[in-house]
């Protein structure tokens, strides 16, 4: 069976968390993600020096927050900047499959096994174990791929899950954070370092 393409479109930016909130309050407010572009745009709400930047990261963001569902994009609004950074990497997780697999692969697997350190070489391992299934990723230049391990590993940081020495941070995830989370994707919670005995559902 062939596998579905990766896609590998993360290569600028980071977690962008102040300019998702500030779009996902847009959205909330104008109920229509195409609105919410045309006002971005239109007064530079990312505060980009060209209009090509400004449309890049719009349609990146965008495109991560539509992977939210109502009520975790309202925690977004709502909740703690912790709660705010793990919905946007959660966000970050469902858009990009190779990031979600790495995060639970890796990470996770890693965290769990108590090796609470996380350096490049677990990506390059990672990354060279799913060329073996994935022919679109042996096309990806080494510049690139270091890029795409850059931008990872900033997103990580960003997202507080990472610290500045490589150091796994422990996921503390709040009843309200899950409680947001609907029940069909529960699983979801596993791109985050966590114990599964950690997580308390409420039924």
């Amino acid at each position: 069976m062939k596998k579905e393409k990766y896609s590998m479109a993360f290569t600028t930016g980071g977690l962008f968390y102040r300019e998702s909130v500030t779009l996902a309050m847009l959205f909330i407010e104008l109920n229509d993600w195409n609105s919410v572009r045309e006002q971005v745009l239109s007064e530079n709400l990312l505060q980009s020096r060209t209009l090509n930047t400004s449309k890049r990261q719009c349609r990146e963001i965008i495109s991560r927050l539509k992977t939210l569902d109502q009520k975790e994009l309202d925690l977004l609004i709502s909740g703690s900047t912790q709660e705010q950074k793990y919905l946007l990497w959660l966000a970050v997780c469902r858009h990009y499959r190779f990031i979600a697999e790495f995060a639970e692969e890796v990470i996770r697997e890693r965290y769990i096994g108590l090796k609470h350190d996380l350096q490049y070489d677990e990506f390059d391992f990672f990354f060279n174990k799913k060329s073996e299934w994935h022919p679109e990723l042996e096309e990806i230049k080494p510049t690139t791929r270091n890029k795409l391990r850059q931008v990872l590993f900033k997103i990580l940081r960003e997202a507080e899950l990472l610290t500045v020495s490589n150091t796994i941070n422990a996921s503390l995830l709040s009843q309200q954070f899950l409680a947001a989370i609907p029940r069909q994707r529960r699983k979801d919670v596993f791109v985050f370092p966590v114990f599964e005995y950690d997580l308390k559902w409420s039924s």
